[in-house]
């Protein structure tokens, strides 16, 4: 009877290692922004880490291989010493947050920043010579800062951003227009992520929520806790359609579970790692089912391997180093050594502004293509294109031969033609809306804009005829005090007339109706005790005083 103690895998004895100082980049000044993010992303051209700037946010991209001879000539290679004055992307107003290359054209990159902007980036073959402000197109929607881009892994030119507004939103960078936006997230969205074929997206978020969503109409299939703890958590769909995801206990205990896509809520494995208080970033191999945990702040990266057998994620090995690390970025499977065995390559910073090259080798004694450690990965050529997928078609990744090494195909220059081919002219903004539901919707919004109308119409008259009577009543008043004031003066000349050299009585007003003589009954008295002619005088005053108003 024979015992396997060890378990058979071809990935068992896969060990790291640093390559020399000189090779690698140094001087570089790592954001210091305390956003959750890597600060690096890779592919076989180029190398972007986002560096603290000085009156907004800015990248820098340092090419890893020349292609051209004459160039090649003068600088062998860019690593070593990063001069301080050397060129960056820095258009943005506001620091950057988060970087990701176009996975089907190495010369493209998107960029997040608090500055609500997401903004396309062609980078030249041999990289910057100069400060690059200019982007190719700006993609404005986010009302808050955009914490995260991610491209899609079958379908060219789709983007996604999340923002702090909590709102997803699918982009067609070739318009440069939106194609929907996703608003099912309560609070700050964590991570996004495609599935294989690009036909799912896996989202966590505040609420301690995971949700697997329909990226073209928002819909949630599925919903269920991922980890109790309140820190932050991070989720990516494997190959195979299951999800593994890292977080924190109740306990702070940071953990990564393995779930399958229907029974979210019962994890097929959880467990726990050890109580440090960095988020936990998953880096994916695809071909080799490999998953590498590293933490912001952690001086380890741990690497394990998903397999049907129980229990499913098999610790592999650590790979230790002296010092902490700021961001992490992997490189593609075609941008590796497959001469060397090299089944992966990390990008390490640590807060000293020193970038770290790692490779992961698979140890062979054979020189030869190793064609279980590669199998055909995905390409540099996209599946199917934005309206295609759009439109519900979704493929799965083309795939290529790293036998004979990988050779880039040629790629024309990003052009966005606005407003051309933009899909948001043919479907609604969201996809779920039918069109009778469309119909019924424009018809209540016209009959209440009418109604609306036609108040503002009455209220319009009132307003012009509040102003007339209010006019009218000005002038009646005019007229009033003129009147009053010509009846004072003729009781003054009154007075004088009749006077005996005593003081006048007091000025009584013609239209004091209580409390007061009859005009008539005054002046009847003062003729009684009048001469003749002055007695005259007074009728004659009394007659003009019993005038109307108009004939006086």
């Amino acid at each position: 009877m024979s015992f396997r103690l060890v378990r058979q895998s071809k990935f068992r004895h896969v060990y790291g290692t640093c390559l020399k100082r000189e090779q690698c980049f140094d001087n570089i000044r790592v954001s210091k922004s305390s956003w959750d993010s890597t600060f690096c992303a890779v592919n076989p051209k180029f190398c972007a880490i986002i560096v603290e700037s000085g009156g907004g946010g800015a990248f820098i991209v340092l090419p890893l291989t020349k292609v051209n001879k004459t160039y090649l000539s003068k600088k062998a290679s860019t690593a070593g010493r990063i001069p301080p004055d050397h060129p960056l992307v820095g258009g943005h107003k506001g620091p950057v947050l988060d970087i990701a290359w176009d996975p089907f054209n190495d010369n493209v990159i998107a960029s997040g920043s608090e500055d609500c902007v997401v903004k396309i980036w062609q980078i030249p073959d041999f990289g910057l010579v100069t400060t690059m402000t200019e982007p190719v197109v700006d993609l404005m929607y986010h009302q808050r800062r955009v914490g995260m881009v991610v491209w899609h892994p079958t379908a060219n030119n789709i983007l996604l951003s999340a923002g702090s507004d909590n709102i997803v939103v699918i982009w067609n960078v070739g318009c440069g227009d939106p194609l929907t936006t996703i608003d099912v997230h309560p609070d700050i969205i964590y991570s996004c992520c495609f599935n294989w074929d690009g036909s799912l997206l896996l989202t966590t978020c505040k609420d301690k929520k995971i949700r697997i969503i329909n990226p073209r109409d928002g819909e949630v299939f599925e919903e269920a806790t991922s980890h109790e703890g309140s820190k932050a958590t991070r989720a990516i769909f494997l190959r195979n359609g299951l999800v593994f995801t890292t977080g924190f206990s109740k306990r702070s205990e940071r953990q990564y579970s393995l779930r399958a896509p229907g029974h979210l809520d019962d994890p097929i494995t959880m467990v726990e790692l050890d109580s440090s208080n960095g988020v936990m970033f998953p880096m994916y191999d695809a071909d080799t089912n490999l998953v590498y945990l590293c933490g912001k702040g952690d001086s380890v990266i741990r690497y394990f391997e998903i397999t049907p057998e129980v229990p499913f994620v098999h610790y592999i090995n650590t790979f230790q180093l002296p010092d902490p690390q700021r961001g992490i970025g992997m490189m593609p499977k075609r941008g590796v050594d497959v001469t060397t065995c090299e089944i992966t390559r990390f990008y390490r910073l640590n807060n000293s502004g020193f970038c770290q090259i790692i490779t992961m080798t698979v140890p062979r004694k054979s020189e030869l293509f190793q064609e279980d450690l590669y199998p055909d990965t995905p390409s540099d050529i996209p599946a199917v294109s934005a309206e295609e997928w759009w439109e519900g078609q979704s493929k799965e990744p083309i795939l290529m031969s790293l036998k004979d090494g990988y050779q880039a195909t040629q790629k024309t220059e990003l052009k966005v033609t606005k407003k051309k081919t933009n899909i948001l002219d043919k479907m609604p903004p969201t996809g779920k809306v039918k069109s009778e539901e469309d119909g019924k919707a424009t018809a209540i919004s016209s009959e209440a804009l009418e109604k609306v109308n036609e108040v503002l119409k009455v209220n319009e008259d009132l307003r012009k005829r509040i102003d007339e009577l209010q006019s009218e009543m000005k002038k009646f008043k005019a007229v009033f005090l003129k009147q009053e004031n010509r009846i004072r003066v003729l009781e003054n000349k009154l007075g004088e007339l009749t006077g005996t050299g005593t003081q006048p009585q007091p000025q009584i007003s013609p239209l004091q109706k209580h409390g007061n003589l009859d005009r008539n009954e005054a002046l009847g008295s003062m003729n009684t005790s009048a001469q003749a002619p002055s007695t005259l005088s007074a009728n004659t005053v009394n007659n003009n005083c019993d005038m109307a108003p108009d004939e006086v």
